[in-house]
């Protein structure tokens, strides 16, 4: 079975790369909020040269999505978020152009949630979503401002669709592929 680069609309599908390397792994197509191996999670990242020649991380990467009565009931702990962020194997892909005619791998990392303030602030960006439900807001009221270094933000067509999913954001991306340092705020001590 080969993988669809065109949609219907004849638009790239975004998620072929991915795909392509979830088949050349031997592994089926997995939209589970499970990881994809066990434990480990593995995620596709594209990066794009700067005029200057450098390379930056080209955009988020959706994590998981957001179901709105799951998450105002679990803990961080508990939630697909911490299970997806927990052990990840990235790969980073050469994004070269829209006619996405080929994908170079750069480079691989791992990464785990090992880094006791990297930990807080994804705990911090997900209980600010949750308590946003918890407290009878609705799925659409999150919006892709929130967040340090996960944010919520509209997964799929958008328009009357009101689906959201975590992402991470491009600085925590370009940390995990050890692109660039992290930079996070100071912590909050009572």
């Amino acid at each position: 079975m080969g993988i669809r680069l065109r949609n219907e609309d004849g638009r790239t599908n975004k998620g072929w790369a991915g795909h392509t390397l979830e088949r050349f792994l031997g592994l089926p197509l997995n939209s589970s909020q499970s990881p994809n191996f066990g434990s480990w999670e593995l995620k596709l990242a594209s990066l794009c040269y700067r005029k200057s020649g450098t390379l930056k991380v080209k955009e988020t990467i959706a994590i998981t999505m957001i179901d709105p009565v799951e998450v105002a009931s679990k803990t961080f702990e508990d939630s697909h978020l911490y299970r997806k962020l927990c052990k990840q194997i990235v790969v980073a892909r050469i994004w070269e152009s829209k006619n996405e005619e080929r994908s170079l791998v750069h480079s691989v990392a791992t990464f785990d949630l090992n880094n006791p303030g990297i930990l807080q602030q994804v705990k911090e960006d997900y209980e600010l979503v949750r308590g946003i439900l918890r407290d009878g807001g609705k799925i659409s009221d999150l919006s892709g401002r929130m967040g340090v270094l996960v944010q919520p933000r509209t997964k799929g067509p958008g328009g009357l669709i009101f689906t959201r999913a975590f992402y991470a954001r491009t600085t925590f991306v370009a940390h995990i592929l050890n692109i660039s340092p992290l930079s996070l705020p100071p912590a909050i001590t009572e």
